[in-house]
């Protein structure tokens, strides 16, 4: 479903300032792998999400999806194959557009568009039916400005609008970090539902160790624009929070620090 191979990227190349993020990367996933991201920061997790979204272009190698080579098609056009959730609540929806015209704009992605804006009343339904299943009362608020809503109805939302249009590729950077811990498992709920429900090909970063092992079928570690460590499977089944700590001391030959990572 998706390759990764041998990207590497650096930012202000040259300068007092020069940040080597990626240092050939070189990653598959198949169709359906759920997989999570852990790292400390300044590992390169975010940083390979933008590359695969096309946020900036990489330095060398390739990006395929779905047997697709997207290295250097533009961030939008990725968009039409990829969901994505980011860290803030706030950058997955139009504040001043009501929930339904976002639901609609989510609905209508890639796909053919004039200059007649309508919605039906039967896409209205449908988007009720959809919003029902966050069990956040949302089916009854389809008027409603979603600048009012609460950032974890928002994220909510914006996962949902994620998935309208079943994406080829799911990308949660950290999607849960800004919410409180009631509302960030709400959402992670959500998550685990609605990726299994769709069978939906996901990379999800997250700082919380419990989850990383808890969640999907694959575990990779990145350590200084490196992939660390991949595990899948029993393997990762097994883990447990101290045993990954140990892996991460191991590969990179270096402690976990409070300045390097938050574990939960």
């Amino acid at each position: 479903m998706l390759e990764v191979k041998h990207v590497s990227k650096t930012f202000n190349p040259g300068t007092v300032n020069e940040k080597k993020a990626l240092e050939d990367i070189s990653l598959r996933l198949e169709d359906g792998d759920f997989v999570t991201v852990v790292g400390g920061n300044g590992a390169g997790k975010s940083t390979l999400l933008n590359m695969i979204a096309g946020v900036y272009p990489i330095d060398c190698g390739h990006i395929v999806l779905n047997g697709k080579d997207m290295s250097t098609d533009p961030e939008f056009r990725r968009a039409r194959f990829i969901g994505r959730v980011f860290q803030d609540p706030l950058m997955g929806t139009a504040g001043d557009m009501a929930i339904y015209e976002n639901m609609a704009m989510a609905n209508r992605r890639g796909k053919p568009r004039g200059l007649r804006w309508n919605v039906t009343a039967q896409e209205k339904e449908d988007f009720k039916k959809q919003l029902s299943r966050l069990g956040l009362g949302l089916e009854d608020r389809l008027t409603a400005k979603v600048g009012l809503l609460s950032g974890g109805q928002r994220q909510a939302l914006t996962l949902l609008m994620a998935s309208l249009q079943r994406p080829e590729l799911l990308l949660l950077d950290e999607h849960t970090a800004a919410l409180d811990p009631l509302t960030a498992r709400k959402v992670l709920e959500l998550t685990e539902e609605i990726v299994q429900e769709e069978q939906l090909t996901t990379l999800m970063i997250t700082h919380n160790m419990n989850d990383a092992i808890r969640i999907g079928n694959r575990l990779i570690m990145m350590y200084d624009g490196k992939i660390i460590l991949d595990v899948r499977g029993e393997e990762k089944k097994k883990l447990t929070v101290d045993a990954l700590h140990q892996k991460f001391r191991e590969a990179a030959n270096e402690e976990f620090s409070d300045d390097r990572a938050v574990l939960i």
